[in-house]
């Protein structure tokens, strides 16, 4: 399957690890990704809490440009872009006056019709089909594993459509097809902070250090994510939380595709296991997982 693949902006700068195990991942799913020349950010939040259109203008300029690439869709793994693609799409569709503004903003009409799927969602399809256990080369029997799908996914449920909205599974159904076991706790769809991290920390790291503290005391040995902010906000803040809240963590965060990515027999290196602030492999060394 062909798609029109959307980085996005963390995944060019400061999660280029995740764009490194989402295309190798890919490669072994069978999903061709093809990226959108030309794409723009997707605006965030900065340019919803801002202005209303020019928050709908830059996604749709990069899905009209998308739409025609002809492929299955675009192809997405930060949360956030998810989320603005798709909110784009819905303001297009139901809103003719908003549609009329947007094709005045990008120079074209866009009426919304690209579909938009994050990598997660595709996963959950690959692991559906024949021949998916046999490209599990490592399989990570031991492992315990918080899923942390974060907000954006699954909110507001009547644009994203994803999966449950208080307790989604797709991320602990492709960790207990890997052999490792998903735990159960309370803060999988909790907010991290997202952006506060920058203009209120105290607010981001109380968040970050409850969903950390929650994933710990249930027995998880690392917290998997699907958003570059909420990496961010629990990995490399890590230490900031420790120091604020007087607690010990130790908590390793990884992109979902790298733990995929090491269950398919990707090298530590290939997935970018050395860039994180608290290092996993003794983790997985310990849980005899060899990398």
């Amino acid at each position: 399957m062909k798609f029109a693949f959307y980085p996005g902006c963390s995944l060019e700068s400061s999660a280029k690890e995740y764009r490194a195990s989402t295309e190798r991942v890919a490669r072994t799913l069978g999903l061709q990704l093809e990226e959108i020349p030309g794409w723009v950010c997707c605006g965030s939040t900065p340019a919803h809490m801002s202005d209303r259109i020019l928050s709908i203008a830059l996604p749709s300029h990069t899905l009209l440009l998308a739409e025609r690439m002809k492929t299955e869709g675009v192809l997405v793994s930060c949360a956030s872009c998810y989320s603005r693609l798709k909110a784009a799409n819905d303001a297009v569709k139901r809103d003719a006056s908003v549609r009329e503004q947007v094709a005045q903003a990008i120079g074209a009409t866009y009426e919304g019709n690209v579909p938009v799927y994050h990598m997660l969602e595709m996963v959950a399809k690959c692991m559906d089909r024949p021949g998916f256990e046999e490209k599990v080369k490592r399989k990570l029997k031991g492992l315990k594993v918080a899923s942390y799908y974060g907000c954006l996914l699954v909110r507001p449920p009547s644009i994203t459509g994803f999966d449950d909205r208080e307790d989604p599974q797709l991320m602990d159904r492709m960790v207990a097809a890997l052999g490792a076991e998903p735990v159960k706790w309370r803060y999988k769809v909790e907010c991290c902070g997202a952006a506060l991290a920058f203009t209120n920390a105290d607010i981001a790291l109380k968040l970050s250090g409850d969903i950390l503290e929650d994933a710990k005391s249930s027995g998880a040995d690392v917290v998997a994510v699907a958003c570059p902010l909420c990496q961010s906000n629990l990995d490399l803040r890590q230490r900031n939380i420790e120091k604020y809240a007087g607690i010990d963590l130790e908590v390793p965060v990884l992109y979902f595709t790298q733990i995929l990515g090491l269950a398919f027999g990707y090298s530590a290196g290939a997935l970018g296991l050395g860039k994180h602030m608290i290092n996993p492999v003794p983790v997985l060394k310990k849980r005899g997982i060899h990398v």
